[in-house]
Formats: C-alpha cells, structure tokens, sequence
C-alpha cells in the first residue's frame, strides 16, 4: 500500500513523537506578528487560495478533506469556521456539529454518528466537535461515559484500559481514512483562561450575545485543569504525520482564523490534485458541439 498523504509541515504542528506539553503553547501571536487589518487582508488572500483549490478538489475527484475543530467554549470555533471557509462553495463543503448524543446515537458505538458525516471525495467536511470528545467531556465527566452502557463498565475493565483502546480506535480510524483518500486536519484553539472569562463576561453582558451562553459553560470551566490534562494527552496519542494536529494560538482572533487558513490553503495545494482531461476522440468532437451551438444562436 502507497504512503498516505500527509499535510505540510507547519511551526503550530504538534509532534508525532509525543513530548507535547499543554503548558508550554503560546496562546497569544508573537509579538512581531502584523496588526488587526493587515491580518485580515492576509486572511481574505487565503480565502481565496482555498476557494480556488476547492473547485479543483471537487473537479479532480479523488480526495475529500476532513478539518476537526476542537477547543474549550468561547475559544472561536463557530466564528473561524464561518470566516475560513466563507468563500467556498456551499454545494463542496459541509459542517457538522456534534454535541450530546441523541438516544439513537447511544446504541451504536461513538464513532458511528461521525462516521455518517465524513465528506464524500471532491469535497470538504468540517467538524465541529468530533468523536474526540469522547477523550474529552466524556473522560472528565464520568456521567456520560455512564450513559453510554458499555460492557467495559461492567466486565472490570479499567479506565485506563478503556481510554487507550479509544485512542487505539481513533488512530486507526484517521489511518483508514488516510489510506481512502481522506487528507485530515485536526485544529485546538488553544484560548486562555484569563480570555475565555473576559470572552463568558462579554457574552453575559451584550444582549446579542446572550443566547451564546449556557450555565454549562462554568461548569466545564471549573474543570479547566482536567480538559487540558485530556487535550494534552490525545494530542500526544493521535497527532501523526497522515493526520496531525495543529496547536493554534486562540487568544487573538485574526490572527488564530489566518493561521488556519493558511495551514487549509497550503494542504489543498500540495495535493497532486489534476482538473479531469477529455480524451482526443472527445476532444475531436469539440469543433462539432461549437458549430451546433452557434448555429442555434444564429436560426
């Protein structure tokens, strides 16, 4: 079997080898980066790159591109996700979100309802939320993982045992997906805790905002250290060269939604995507199509 594509190399990538520590990753841009407006005509010049690739994507046929979007609330996931992808069309992209899982989704296994919503070749799917959250708000909230009536839970399995055959499962997932033409993105918005209470005080305050917020937000708030100890773990286990992760600083918005265009537009180009050709005897025939269209005009 052929090496499965793997995405170029970025400075926000995390390892394949382990060694990454949540603790150690900026969550600001660095201080030479370029002010609020040059940021964003940067990220309308990607939009563009990315509008231009995907029409090619979908021409050529033959991959599909899966983009993760993981993060803690008020990170900036909705807003990257519109501002991205806002020149691609609607007819070659899909987004899903994925939040508690319905009675249906709980008797099939987690990854089943992610599975229904990969993206066909030629297109580009986005999630919102994935089945990592099963290494994540399941893992720190015990509940969910209790709702999901696993044997596991039952037959004296260790949680431990259990989070390693999860992970086993997702990394042979992303495998397959490489192999069958899936290219995967996977991004954490790493935002701060200082930024998402100013973020939470905002949103409490602007009436706009208001439907932004739930009570639940606090509540995974509180869990913080617990959430970053899971990120980092599953960072570490499923970041790969066929399907890495990028740890992308969350803090500042412009410049965190041109980081991931940047990484987006630079993946779709370097697969060897090809606009399909017309074979001579079709090619022959061009001439004949032409006359009978002009022709038409012309009566």
């Amino acid at each position: 079997m052929s090496t499965p594509f793997a995405p170029p190399a970025s400075p926000f990538a995390v390892p394949f080898a382990g060694g990454f520590s949540v603790a150690d990753q900026a969550t600001r841009p660095p201080e030479d980066s370029d002010g609020k407006k040059a940021l964003k005509k940067a990220l309308a010049r990607q939009v563009d790159r990315i509008s231009d690739l995907q029409r090619k994507l979908y021409a050529d046929d033959r991959y599909a591109l899966l983009v993760v979007f993981q993060a803690m609330d008020a990170a900036g996931k909705d807003g990257t996700i519109r501002a991205v992808m806002s020149g691609v069309n609607p007819a070659g992209c899909e987004v899903s979100s994925f939040k508690s899982p319905s009675s249906e989704e709980l008797d099939h296994d987690w990854l089943w309802r992610t599975v229904k919503a990969l993206p066909q070749r030629g297109r580009i799917g986005i999630f919102n939320r994935s089945y990592y959250e099963e290494v994540l708000a399941v893992r720190v909230n015990e509940p969910y993982l209790q709702a999901q009536r696993l044997p596991a839970l039952t037959d004296g399995t260790d949680r431990e045992s259990l989070w390693a055959a999860r992970f086993d499962s997702i990394r042979d997932h992303e495998l397959h997906l490489a192999n069958n033409g899936t290219v995967v993105l996977k991004f954490w918005l790493n935002v701060s805790s200082d930024e998402q209470r100013n973020r939470f005080l905002e949103r409490l305050s602007t009436p706009e905002k208001y439907w932004k917020f739930s009570k639940h937000d606090l509540s995974a708030r509180d869990g913080w250290d617990d959430y970053m100890q899971a990120y980092e773990q599953l960072l570490n286990e499923t970041s790969r060269a066929h399907a890495p992760w990028f740890a992308i600083p969350a803090d500042d918005k412009p410049f965190m939604r041109l980081s991931v265009a940047t990484i987006i537009a630079d993946t779709l180009e370097a697969l060897p995507l090809q606009w399909p050709e017309k074979s001579a005897e079709e090619l022959a025939r061009f001439g004949d199509h032409i006359a009978r269209l002009k022709g038409e005009a012309a009566a």
